[in-house]
């Protein structure tokens, strides 16, 4: 069988702090690469990935997201994300009814009054954080009334949905720190999200009804639950704060998001494609696959590089590194899944984001990174995104 293989340790800190260099090799390497290291296979470019998404039979995502079998079947069995076919469409189905556009549209004057309260809280001409005093309160507060979960308890259910994507590493020090934070998530799940604990109009108490009804099966609503305490906060806090990091550093970008000449959607689209919040997920070969002259056998594991398609010359051209709300094509973006497994909340995450641009824009003028205070990062397995943002609007 040819390949070409590579001794590149995606998980290895300095990598994770900066992964644009290192895609970019692998993407020269080849449409797939074995990655020896973690015996894997990536798919780095932009049309690989996306074939991927197309094909779920031919790249399962049974037992397949993270790297480990015991974060497979242990944490991801029975998820939304950690199914196929028949079963896929079941779970996801309970949770479209809550998140499709006509749902969400009853919520969408809330969703913007909350958006420009914590926006009119901000000094103006001072510094504040973008992560902690906007993006993460807005986002983790809107899902947890949306839930049914108190609000008291949003910073640990933040730390652990952290935690539970860490796990989708390797076997290291890292993934293994974050196992028992991700089965506290399960045993906070069994305790709160219980039936008479949570409102029978939330988003937890319809994964009751469905399961009441025998939509879903009753081993199926904890983890069907995932969807929105794992996936539905960090990911949307991370791309909030992306594009408030991109906009501070773009004046004239920022003019024309203030001046609503670009829509909210297309801020998120090319916030997305520039950082995915989520830079890979797994899957498994459900035959032998040929990609180009390669052969990867069926059963092996296959890492869809979204982080790397979203910087891919051969689809984005020179100006793949570069941030531009004008993009035209920057919907192409792959950060959140494509086809059956694209993201659920994709449309609760870009009214969000728009509740937060419109607030601001509506309130300050200019929108600028704080002098002498640079944003950080928390090295993850899994998610990208910002830890800090100090920011100056005035």
């Amino acid at each position: 069988m040819v390949h070409v293989s590579s001794g590149i340790d995606l998980f290895d800190d300095a990598v994770l702090a900066d992964p644009y260099p290192t895609y970019a090799r692998l993407r020269e390497l080849g449409a797939v690469v074995r990655l020896d290291a973690h015996g894997v296979w990536a798919l780095p470019r932009h049309a690989g990935v996306a074939d991927a998404l197309r094909d779920p039979i031919t790249y399962s995502s049974e037992r397949a997201l993270a790297l480990t079998d015991e974060v497979n079947e242990r944490v991801l069995t029975d998820t939304v994300v950690g199914t196929d076919g028949a079963a896929h469409v079941r779970l996801r189905r309970v949770l479209s009814r809550q998140l499709a556009p006509r749902a969400l549209k009853s919520l969408t004057a809330g969703i913007h009054a909350h958006a420009r309260a914590l926006v009119d809280a901000l000094p103006s001409g001072e510094v504040f954080d973008g992560v902690a005093d906007l993006a993460a309160p807005f986002v983790s507060g809107t899902v947890m009334r949306l839930m049914g979960l108190p609000d008291r308890d949003r910073a640990r259910l933040l730390d652990l949905a952290d935690a539970t994507f860490d796990t989708f590493g390797p076997d290291s020090a890292r993934t293994r720190a974050a196992f028992p934070r991700a089965e506290e998530m399960f045993a906070y799940l069994d305790r709160f999200a219980a039936r008479g604990r949570v409102a029978p109009d939330s988003w937890l108490g319809a994964i009751h009804a469905a399961a009441d009804r025998g939509d879903i099966d009753e081993s199926q609503a904890v983890p069907l639950m995932l969807s929105y305490t794992v996936a539905g906060m960090d990911t949307t806090i991370h791309a909030v704060t992306t594009a408030l990091h991109l906009l501070a550093g773009h004046p004239a970008q920022w003019r024309l998001v203030r001046e609503r000449a670009v829509p909210g959607d297309a801020v998120f689209a090319e916030a997305l494609r520039m950082e995915a919040p989520i830079q890979w997920f797994g899957r498994r070969a459900g035959r032998d696959i040929r990609i180009g002259d390669t052969v990867v056998p069926a059963g092996e594991q296959l890492l869809l590089l979204y982080g790397s398609a979203g910087r891919d010359r051969a689809k984005w051209g020179p100006t793949a590194d570069t941030f531009d709300v004008t993009r035209p094509d920057s919907r192409d973006h792959l950060a959140l899944g494509l086809g059956v497994h694209q993201c659920a909340g994709n449309h609760l995450a870009v009214l969000e984001l728009d509740a937060v641009l419109t607030a601001l824009g509506a309130r300050f003028h200019t929108l600028a990174a704080a002098p002498d205070r640079a944003p950080t990062r928390r090295v993850h397995n899994i998610l990208r995104g910002l830890h800090t943002l100090p920011l100056v609007a005035a």
